[in-house]
């Protein structure tokens, strides 16, 4: 019934002509852009906070969180590896303690099973020296273990030294965002599926913004006022979305990370990290597990130009320096094991080499779009982040 309801919202509605000018086909308070976790978030949030006021939530594929929240690692992160200052690490943290706050009073499944970062080299063990320090410094748990006691806990790790991050966990991400959807439905929200935002214009008369939209089926067009807030959640999209009001203003780079499937017995029990790669343009390539204890590897980082090839790599090379990067903490990998199982898009701010990017989270005030709130290159820790960042949209209202 709820799908019933979110379909038949996007296609009810007769075409008119996109025009500032003219009556707008359907008046809301507030409309969130983008189905993923970030947008769903927000969506409850809002629904939650101001029930008072009408949300819509947009999202142009026919089911919710199809892309970036739903083809990723699926780790609770503590927020350690970011710039203390940064939005990453700030909202990291704190979504990570309102994560496992809402956890624990809903059926949503997770394990708070923890993470090892691995050192392989007492060059490494400095790393995490300063990791483990940053950790303190930002009020979150780590402790360290050397080597000879991490592999006595698992046999199948090679390690110098390891920092454990006990506060790190996995979630099925799918029944949250499951779980958000029925709240947005139940405090009265909407959500329009397998509909896309093609053009966004200040209101005159008609609604503070007003967004165009295209139904992915009909093609059947509707204008769509917002007459309080527009949040672009976008994702992939953000800035493309963003750049209707402030044309070239953003710019995100598409990064592709592939997961191999392991498909064999192991003992191992924890998340696996190794220490991340320079810039910190991917956390390298971990193991993790999913509920039911299956294992998986990945993600590595391929810059792309077209963010919907979730093309996975059938060759031998890309498999071998997939598994070299595993046996330099697994080393009795078996490299004929690995299966290639999806791929995942990362929205970066940061192009190939370029130093690190924080979130953007802003109401564009300063380019005269007041309402308006653009949220770019919300990747990784976005998914732990994600009520945070609500929290922090609440906190600006």
């Amino acid at each position: 019934m709820l799908l019933q309801r979110c379909f038949t919202l996007s296609k009810s509605y007769k075409y008119r002509a996109f025009s500032s000018l003219r009556p707008p086909d359907v008046e809301v308070d507030n409309v969130v852009i983008g189905g993923g976790v970030v947008g769903l978030a927000l969506a409850e949030m809002i629904t939650r906070e101001r029930p008072q006021e009408s949300t819509l939530l947009i999202e142009k594929n026919k089911r919710l969180g199809e892309e970036t929240s739903a083809r990723n690692s699926e780790v609770i992160h503590a927020g350690i590896y970011y710039p203390k200052d940064s939005l990453k690490t700030q909202l990291c943290i704190r979504g990570n303690r309102l994560l496992y706050a809402l956890l624990e009073k809903t059926s949503i499944p997770y394990d708070r099973i923890g993470k090892w970062v691995v050192a392989q080299s007492s060059e490494q063990h400095s790393y995490l020296e300063e990791l483990s320090a940053k950790a303190t410094s930002l009020g979150v748990e780590t402790y360290f273990m050397d080597g000879a006691k991490a592999m006595a806990m698992e046999p199948e790790l090679k390690a110098h030294s390891v920092l454990v991050s006990p506060t790190t966990g996995i979630i099925d991400s799918h029944a949250y965002m499951d779980y958000l959807e029925q709240q947005i439905m139940e405090q009265g929200g909407d959500i329009g599926l397998n509909t896309k935002v093609v053009n966004i214009v200040p209101g005159n008369g008609g609604g503070r913004y007003l967004l165009e939209t295209v139904d992915g089926s009909s093609q059947t067009r509707m204008t769509v006022a917002a007459n309080q807030r527009v949040f672009n959640a976008g994702g992939l999209h953000a800035d493309h979305i963003s750049n209707f009001l402030m044309p070239g203003k953003y710019k995100l780079h598409y990064a592709r990370g592939h997961y191999y499937a392991y498909n064999a017995p192991s003992s191992i029990r924890h998340l696996i990290y190794p220490c991340p790669e320079k810039n910190l343009a991917g956390l390298g390539t971990h193991l993790t597990l999913d509920m039911a204890g299956k294992i998986k590897f990945g993600p590595d980082v391929l810059y792309i130009d077209n963010p919907y090839d979730y093309s996975l790599p059938d060759d031998h090379a890309h498999k071998l320096a997939f598994t070299k990067a595993i046996q330099s903490y697994l080393p009795s990998i078996d490299i004929d094991k690995l299966q290639p199982d999806y791929a995942g898009i990362r929205p970066k701010l940061a192009g190939p080499g370029e130093p690190f990017q924080d979130f953007v989270i802003q109401e564009e005030k300063d380019d005269g779009f007041e309402g308006f709130h653009s949220l770019i290159g919300i990747e990784s820790p976005g998914l732990t982040s994600s009520l945070a960042i609500a929290d922090y949209i609440r906190e600006t209202l």
